[in-house]
This record gives structure tokens, C-alpha cells and sequence, in this order.
């Protein structure tokens, strides 16, 4: 009797009662690549709980729909879980609270760890998930913040990506670097339960452990498809907005853009941050801003260096002179090169405005 107890005790702690069906052998050979039990995507919730807030449907009917995306599991490595309730049953009300909150702890550890040889990289943490309705198609929108081992004051960049630009992310950089992204692992597409609260829980952790993973490499960092996915969007986005006059607008979007790259710490295009500070110094400029105006010109002119050939060498002198001027500035030094330039025939008289150059430049 007791040894019949005994052997009923252990089948219980195994997980294979006398009721229980046993694991097949597709999951028992690719462990890694099979859905999360009900234990596990509660311990995911639980580490997601409070930084991460997230609206869901309440009906599958149309999981189809997002990014037509096919069958298969979501293979993610779980992390050690921390406490909290689950993100499906309580979604935080305030994420972006939470993020400030986390921002604020790494930027404390970092601060502690500066004089040790630990590496200092970017962490992500999305902070809300959207359900968008735009018919005929339907998909979850990500924002994610990214936090940088700046002071603790520092407000974290931000971006907003949906799963297609997170998989066309992860194509590119395989078909280049095969050999760092074979380790790297990435949610697979799925047919349906799309929208439910525990898939967004889980490809929000996954597209956090994504993204520091290209980051923890120098050869994916430094790539340039990498640099599009986090600055190209906002630039395209900001310029929209200021050709259309939107500058308010505009010039959160500039400065976010110009803090991701400051953030990124590679260049992430030729011209892109002189393109930031001109759009910046537009926006300014609109809302009645000269100083800011002048500083962003000053920056550019700093970046420029003697590049007396760039076409953006000649706009931003003559802003600089302008803006000078209306502030009651020394203006001399920027009038005497753009004069120098003018002479030489390397600038039109009147040299183009940065508001004109803004609006025909092409971003790709």
C-alpha cells in the first residue's frame, strides 16, 4: 500500500497523473519552440504587470487579419519571473508611469556600475500595445521605450512598430548576417489569437529581448537596417508634418528623432542628423522660437565642419545670420563664410531656405 502511494506521489510531481496526456514527441524534441504552458504565460504576464499597459479585443474573429500572418508558435526564452498580477486580467491603467519608473532604476544601476567593466548598452521595455482597426486589416501597434544609461532626469526615446516592421527588421538582417542572427530567435507568425492579452504580453517581452539582443552585438548594431527601423519612421513622419505646417507636431517628433539617434550612437545616415536640425530649427523658427533656432543651426555648423561643398552648408549660415540678427548676435563669422561661398559660386544668392531643402529631400 504504501509503496502504490508512493508511486502515485511521484507520477503527481512529474506532471503525468493517471488522466494526463502524454507529451508528444514533436514538443518533447523542439521544447524551445512550442507555445508557453498556462504556468509559464502567467509568469511572463506577472514580469510585464505595471510597465505595460495594452487595450485587446475582446473577439478573435478577425486574427487573420494582422499582418497576414501564417501558423506557428511563438518560441520566447523566459526570464526570471518578478512579482505582480497578470497582465490579462489587470492591465496597468498608466504605462507610460511605469516606464518612467524603470527608466529611472536602470539609469540608478548604470550611474552605480559606471567604473566597471560591465558594458553599458540600450534596454527596451514596451510600455503599451494597441489593438488598430484599419479596414480592411487589423494589427497591434507596440510602443516601445528606449532607455539609454543617461541621467535619471533623461526621458526615454520612444518608438511605435507593429509585427510586420519587427519581422521585415528580422529578415534583412538574416539575409546579411547569417552567422550573429542564428542565435538570435524572433516570435513566429501565428493564424489566429492574435489580439488576445497573453499573445501581446508575449511578443511585448519578445520584442524586448530582440532588440537588446541586436544591440548586445556590434556587428548587428552598427547595421544599417537596424538604424532605419529606429530612425527612418520618425523622420518620414516629422517631415510629413512640417511640409504640411502641423510644426507643434512636427517638433516632438524631430526631437524624438534626434534623441534616438543621439541614443543609437552610430551615424544613421549620411545626412540624417543635419536633416534633424534643420527640421528642428524649421519648427522653432514657426512657433516663435529664434534662440532654439539658432542653437540647432549652431550644432549643424559644428557637424559641418569645413564641408564647404554640403548642400545644407549655405541654409544653415543663412539661417544662423538671420536668426543672429533678430536676437541682437554676433552675426559676422557665419556672414563672412556664406559670403565667401557666394563668391565662389558653390551657393545660388539668396542660397535655398532650410524649409525648402526640408521639403524636397527624399528619405529612403
Amino acid at each position: 500500500m504504501a509503496s502504490r502511494l508512493l508511486h502515485r506521489l511521484r507520477h503527481a510531481l512529474a506532471g503525468d497523473g493517471p488522466g494526463e496526456a502524454a507529451a508528444s514527441p514533436e514538443a518533447e524534441q523542439f521544447p524551445e519552440s512550442s507555445e508557453l504552458e498556462d504556468d509559464d504565460a502567467e509568469g511572463l504576464s506577472s514580469r510585464l504587470s505595471g510597465t505595460l499597459s495594452f487595450t485587446s479585443a475582446e473577439d478573435d474573429e478577425d486574427d487573420e487579419d494582422e499582418d497576414d500572418e501564417e501558423a506557428g508558435p511563438d518560441p520566447l526564452p523566459l526570464g526570471d519571473g518578478t512579482s505582480g498580477e497578470d497582465a490579462e486580467r489587470s492591465p496597468p491603467p498608466d504605462g507610460q508611469r511605469g516606464s518612467q519608473l524603470l527608466a529611472r532604476q536602470l539609469q540608478d544601476f548604470w550611474k552605480k556600475s559606471r567604473n566597471t567593466l560591465a558594458p553599458q548598452r540600450l534596454l527596451f521595455e514596451v510600455t503599451s500595445a494597441n489593438v488598430v482597426k484599419d479596414p480592411p486589416s487589423k494589427y497591434v501597434l507596440y510602443t516601445l521605450a528606449v532607455i539609454s544609461p543617461g541621467p535619471p532626469d533623461c526621458q526615454p526615446a520612444q518608438i511605435s512598430r507593429r509585427y510586420s516592421d519587427f519581422e521585415r527588421l528580422h529578415r534583412n538582417l538574416q539575409r546579411q548576417f547569417r552567422g550573429p542572427m542564428a542565435a538570435i530567435s524572433f516570435p513566429r507568425k501565428r493564424l489566429r489569437r492574435n489580439f488576445t492579452a497573453e499573445t501581446i504580453a508575449r511578443r511585448s517581452r519578445a520584442f524586448e529581448q530582440f532588440l537588446g539582443h541586436l544591440q548586445a552585438v556590434p556587428e548587428l548594431r552598427h547595421a544599417p537596417d537596424l538604424q532605419d527601423f529606429f530612425v527612418l519612421p520618425e523622420l518620414r513622419r516629422a517631415q510629413s508634418l512640417t511640409c504640411t505646417g502641423l510644426y507643434r507636431e512636427a517638433l516632438a517628433l524631430w526631437a524624438n528623432a534626434w534623441q534616438l539617434q543621439a541614443q543609437l550612437g552610430t551615424p544613421s545616415g549620411p545626412d540624417r542628423p543635419l536633416l534633424t536640425l534643420a527640421g528642428l530649427a524649421v519648427c522653432h523658427q514657426e512657433l516663435e522660437d529664434p534662440g532654439e533656432a539658432r542653437a540647432c543651426c549652431e550644432k549643424a555648423l559644428q557637424l559641418l565642419g569645413d564641408k564647404s561643398l554640403h548642400p545644407l552648408l549655405a541654409p544653415f549660415l543663412e539661417a544662423h545670420v538671420r536668426l543672429s540678427w533678430r536676437l541682437g548676435l554676433d552675426k559676422r563669422q557665419s556672414e563672412a563664410r556664406l559670403q565667401a561661398l557666394q563668391e565662389a559660386g558653390l551657393t545660388p544668392t539668396p542660397p535655398p531656405s532650410l524649409k525648402e531643402l526640408l521639403i524636397k529631400e527624399v528619405l529612403d
